[in-house]
């Protein structure tokens, strides 16, 4: 690993952790000597990187240090490329475009020397079809998420019974053979799962869910909890 690339990444992992980290882990992960981090923390302190510590205690980032997002190591470039090329198998056309985009604007800013590990990534998925099932726009659902709306659905069940429902909106869920959302039913008054491929309309509600995001989403991992346990005990 070359010294730029130790810097940065030395950077990387303090700005990850939340609590000091000593240099004999920085060297592990590095796999460098511990001598090594040290002059390497020296020299960043010395371009004033708010890095504060010492030997035998840790090493902590300041958490208002910035830098540029995109100076990427080699190892991050095809992490997001596999990211990508799992995206595209799930055959959902808004969230591969946007990933092909990400892709794309790293292209456009990172160094020239590192292009190589776009052109040709040394990782990669096993080229399977690309599943079709999900022929629901999923941009109106992830937009009420973030937005904490209600949405209005007409839905068919598994025995072809259809109905509408009111539903606050958690998450889109994906699997292998198709998407799921997850959403507090309002008829039902419970959370339920909710195939996409199976929604005949959807139109996001002005009205909001009246609660956080993040408390529904506790709300909904409490629930799941429940009802694992519940499954696990048997009938």
């Amino acid at each position: 690993m070359r010294k730029a690339e130790r810097l940065f990444q030395i950077i990387q992992i303090l700005r990850r952790s939340s609590r000091p980290v000593t240099s004999a882990q920085l060297a592990d992960e590095l796999e460098v000597a511990r001598r090594t981090v040290y002059r390497d923390i020296a020299h960043l302190i010395g371009q004033r990187v708010p890095i504060e510590g010492e030997a035998g205690f840790g090493y902590v980032l300041d958490p208002r240090y910035d830098m540029p997002p995109l100076m990427l190591t080699a190892e991050e470039i095809e992490a997001v490329l596999l990211g990508v090329q799992m995206v595209a198998k799930l055959g959902d056309v808004a969230i591969t475009n946007a990933a092909r985009d990400v892709i794309a604007k790293i292209a456009s800013t990172i160094p020239n020397d590192l292009l190589p590990f776009i052109a040709e990534p040394a990782v990669g998925v096993k080229p399977d079809e690309v599943v079709n099932s999900l022929t629901l726009d999923t941009r109106p659902i992830r937009r009420a998420i973030r937005e904490g709306r209600k949405i209005e659905v007409e839905y068919r069940a598994a025995n072809g019974e259809v109905s509408r429902r009111i539903l606050w909106p958690v998450l889109l869920g994906y699997e292998d053979a198709h998407s799921l959302l997850i959403a507090w039913c309002e008829s039902k008054q419970a959370f339920r799962h909710f195939r996409t491929e199976r929604i005949l309309s959807l139109h996001v509600l002005e009205e909001t869910i009246g609660v956080s995001r993040s408390k529904l989403r506790q709300q909904w991992l409490r629930w799941r909890e429940t009802e694992l346990a519940r499954l696990r005990s048997g009938p």
